[in-house]
């Protein structure tokens, strides 16, 4: 099979990739949906295809964050914008944490436990942002 090289034809097939996930994401969607109704939420969580889902819509996002910093129109201090995006993670993570441990029927063993998680989650893609954003800045001082 011959690569591609018609900017246009690429573009078709980009394009037509995009129609494809589409349409199996909302065939995935419903199917999980039936399961939802079926068996409540533990009968969907339990179907192997909402652990495809998940899979599939963690990948999209760090695919889609990767364009959207090259997309950026203007260059962002990757530092600064990291320290904010921290600082900020860290305020929503002390507030859930505080928040949780004087529930009802939670301890701060639980509201530490959310909280560490909600940061690693929090933090991971934060990082790869900042990490994309560095390489940016480092291949633009090396033009």
């Amino acid at each position: 099979m011959k690569k591609i090289t018609d900017e246009r034809l690429i573009l078709r097939n980009l394009q037509n990739i995009k129609i494809a996930y589409i349409v199996q994401t909302i065939g995935v969607l419903c199917i999980l949906g039936y399961e939802f109704f079926k068996g409540g939420l533990e009968g969907m969580r339990e179907n192997p295809l909402w652990m495809v889902f998940m899979l599939t819509s963690v990948v999209s996002g760090y695919l889609s964050m990767s364009v959207s910093v090259e997309h950026e129109k203007e260059l962002k201090n990757s530092k600064k914008s990291f320290i904010v995006s921290l600082i900020v993670l860290t305020v929503i993570v002390v507030a859930v944490t505080y928040l949780t441990s004087i529930t009802p029927n939670s301890g701060w063993i639980d509201g530490l436990l959310i909280g560490v998680i909600l940061f690693i989650c929090g933090f991971i893609p934060m990082y790869y942002v900042y990490r994309l954003r560095a390489k940016q800045e480092q291949d633009l001082e090396d033009e």
